[in-house]
């Protein structure tokens, strides 16, 4: 008994060694946009790479209850969530790409521009209409292209899902 239970954690560590294997880089640049920390020097992304790590530790926890589930979906969701959650936390980095936007834009662009999630689904993650994420999608994009200015950051307590 004690030999087949050691036998499924052992498959189930090579196969979660294998998803992060293939999907941990494209999952950290991600965190990276969604912190604005800047990627270079290597390392210089600290805030990035602990959400991520929290996100890979949920899926790992998970790993077994996922039933086909796609477990990249599933991180990049945890990832966006666990970001949300904490974005009042996250001080405002210097020299990150996206770092003239509001944590907020910066989620909504990333989900939809560089992960290429569906409007409707970033709405249902993010408990907004679909309409409000293409109107902050619309606005990042603006901003980042230059034809609009930086948003207004407010303090700590404004919420990820809630509207300016």
């Amino acid at each position: 008994m004690r030999e087949r239970q050691a036998g499924r954690q052992r498959r189930r560590a090579q196969e979660f060694e294998a998803f992060v294997a293939g999907a941990a880089g494209r999952l950290l640049h991600a965190a990276t946009l969604l912190t604005a920390e800047p990627a270079r020097p290597p390392g210089a992304n600290e805030r990035a790479q602990r959400l991520l790590t929290a996100a890979l530790a949920r899926t790992y926890a998970d790993w077994d209850r996922l039933h086909g589930e796609d477990p990249y979906n599933r991180t990049r969701q945890e990832l966006a969530t666990r970001f949300a959650r904490e974005a009042w936390r996250h001080h405002h980095a210097r020299g990150g790409l996206l770092d003239r936007l509001t944590p907020q834009e910066r989620l909504v662009l990333v989900l939809r521009l560089h992960e290429e999630v569906a409007e409707e689904q970033t709405a249902a993650l993010l408990g907004l209409p679909a309409e409000r994420i293409r109107a902050i999608c619309n606005r990042s994009v603006a901003t980042m292209r230059g034809t609009r200015g930086p948003s207004v950051r407010r303090g700590p307590t404004r919420e990820l899902g809630a509207t300016p």
